[in-house]
């Protein structure tokens, strides 16, 4: 599964040797959550929507951080979930974990798609695609 959060192909990271013969990427934490997320989506039944929606209750329900809803960005996205979707699962689950879930949740979120948009900007500097 490729997230638009992490490079891949030319772009990727440069891939080195680690001291215990193992080769292993800048990004090795986030790509193995990413495929953490993508393993979980395969075997379960349920239809990969309902799961990411799922997924997201459970990420509020715990206080998840900003980097576990930018782990998850990228299944939720292709899931064709919504900032609408999104604001449903708050009003669903509110009276279940808290009013102050519900808030922490949605400026942990917000961070999260900051930090996407920084690495995105970030990442065409690099390029030379922005001025």
């Amino acid at each position: 599964m490729d997230c638009w959060y992490l490079p891949r192909g030319l772009d990727a990271p440069a891939f080195r040797d680690h001291p215990g013969g193992f080769v292993t990427s800048d990004t090795a934490v986030l790509d193995t959550l990413v495929d953490l997320t993508a393993a979980s989506v395969d075997h379960s039944s349920l239809p990969t929507r309902d799961f990411m929606l799922m997924r997201l209750a459970a990420l509020i329900a715990v206080d998840a951080p900003p980097a576990s809803y930018l782990a998850n960005a990228d299944a939720a996205e292709q899931s064709g979930i919504t900032a609408d979707d999104i604001q449903e699962v708050m009003i669903a689950i509110a009276p279940i974990v808290g009013t102050a879930r519900v808030v922490s949740a949605a400026s942990k979120i917000l961070r999260a798609m900051g930090l996407a948009i920084a690495v995105g900007e970030a990442e065409m500097a690099d390029n030379g695609d922005l001025l």
